[in-house]
């Protein structure tokens, strides 16, 4: 095993812990296999069974510790004759999305996809009952039953604004066999950006590993197909976490 292949797995057991110390009988299967559908399932079912009283599950950290790479990118964009379209990539039982769609003073359509139909019916459910108001009352807030790895089959070509990442390809390159999958989904959110549009990632991997990760992954033809940036977001119980940002590079 890689000293790179090691690293990723402990980082992994290390995130997950947390996540998993009432669910013990997980632990194995969600650093392994994070990619596929069956796990969080099996997580969100469990996790819903525990307790009557819905509780958001954030991955890393919650909104208010990233609002401040969000919601300015979205102040600088324009979209007089439609909505912003903001992707929440692996929304899981998260309230990034609708806290998104409630503060943003522009009007957003929020789309929050997960490709777990329990989770996307326990924030449809929690959404209703709680009745969140938009800042911009045109605003629209959704939830679907989606695998990142088909995004362009639901968005179309250059149609979204924003993508925000909070954990989902780092599940992806931390399981046995999502290696693949993470990169085909990187490739899935340059096709359905706005040539204007971002990719967000936010992670705690380091930026020597993700940003050649990045690169690699998204060369077509030899030919860069991205920009990419780093700012580091902050540390949490000892671990730093960075936001990577992905603006999609014409190839001439």
């Amino acid at each position: 095993m890689s000293p790179f292949s090691k690293s990723l797995i402990v980082s992994g057991r290390r995130i997950f812990a947390t996540c998993v110390r009432h669910h013990s009988s997980l632990t194995t299967e969600l650093i392994e296999n994070m990619d596929k559908k069956a796990t969080w399932d099996r997580f969100y079912a469990e996790s819903s069974s525990r307790t009557t009283t819905f509780k958001n599950f954030e991955w890393f950290f919650g909104f208010d510790a990233v609002q401040d790479f969000i919601m300015p990118l979205l102040q600088t964009k324009s979209c007089p004759d439609a909505l912003l379209q903001v992707l929440d990539m692996g929304c899981g039982t998260s309230a990034l999305g609708p806290c998104i769609y409630r503060d943003s003073p522009l009007p957003v359509q929020v789309t929050c996809a997960d490709i777990s139909p329990i989770a996307v019916r326990l924030m449809q459910e929690h959404v209703q009952a709680k009745a969140i108001q938009p800042h911009n009352l045109s605003s629209q807030l959704e939830f679907v039953e989606l695998d990142c790895t088909q995004l362009h089959k639901h968005f179309g070509s250059n149609g979204v604004d924003l993508i925000v990442d909070k954990g989902t390809t780092d599940a992806l390159l931390r399981s046995k066999e999502g290696k693949g999958k993470a990169g085909l989904v990187l490739k899935q959110c340059l096709k359905v950006l706005r040539s204007s549009g971002s990719l967000l990632q936010f992670s705690d991997e380091d930026p020597d590993a993700r940003l050649l990760w990045l690169e690699t992954e998204a060369q077509e033809h030899g030919v860069m197909a991205i920009n990419v940036g780093v700012q580091e977001v902050g540390e949490l119980r000892g671990v730093s976490y960075y936001c990577y940002q992905v603006v999609p590079r014409p190839i001439v």
